[in-house]
């Protein structure tokens, strides 16, 4: 999915976050928002995602293609390349391109992780040929699948947070401070899933912590856009 901004801006009250923000999110490219605590790269993701509305300007979707299609050198009067064109995503169905990873989100606490994970892949299914049992294979928590997850500690629940979002088949991954309360296993942990199940997905990384986003391909420092 391409996502653009063009002149946004947030505000609370008569303190802007950002402001005259212009940006464009490339599909299959990774990005991070960057910035010290309190700047507002949590307030600029969110909007990203569609759950805080901006106060001015405008936040486009579309679907757009990885490449373009070469056309036959032998097609007479043909241009090199056709580019096939966007299709726009109505604002109100992103969601259902995109997964969010944030140490702020709840998860059902009083599910275990695989009641959790059966009930979001209902409605945002997982990656094709993925089942419930192998995500939670995949971030190490298949000693506790059947434990409530108000029993977890505080980085087993971020795994359930990075599993719901990664494991998602969508094209885009959000990710706000991803190694939140996650020890040396979890952050080892995070980079592999991101190698390996990151790759050809837009991810756009808010954080201020290197080691979360030092594979990202750009950098967005949000104190350029107070």
């Amino acid at each position: 999915m391409k996502i653009w901004l063009t002149n946004a801006g947030k505000r609370f009250n008569r303190d802007w976050i950002f402001r005259r923000l212009s940006y464009q999110f490339l599909p299959g490219h990774s990005y991070a928002i960057t910035g010290p605590n309190g700047s507002g790269k949590s307030t600029l993701l969110q909007s990203i995602a569609g759950a805080i509305a901006i106060s001015e300007g405008s936040i486009g979707y579309a679907a757009a293609p990885l490449s373009a299609a070469v056309l036959p050198a032998s097609d007479p009067g043909a241009a090199i390349q056709a580019v096939p064109p966007d299709f726009p995503i109505p604002s109100d169905q992103a969601y259902q391109h995109l997964s969010l990873a944030a140490p702020y989100l709840d998860v059902i606490e009083e599910m275990t992780v695989s009641e959790f994970l059966r009930f979001h892949a209902s409605f945002k299914p997982l990656l094709t040929g993925l089942s419930v049992s192998d995500v939670i294979d995949q971030v190490g928590l298949a000693a506790a699948a059947n434990r409530q997850i108000r029993f977890y500690s505080s980085g087993m629940k971020q795994r359930v947070r990075l599993a719901q979002a990664l494991f998602s088949n969508t094209s885009t991954i959000l990710l706000d401070e991803p190694c939140t309360n996650l020890d040396v296993d979890g952050i080892a942990l995070y980079r592999r899933l991101m190698g390996q199940y990151a790759k050809d997905r837009t991810v756009i990384v808010s954080s201020n912590d290197l080691q979360e986003y030092d594979f990202c391909e750009e950098s967005i420092n949000i104190l350029d856009y107070k």
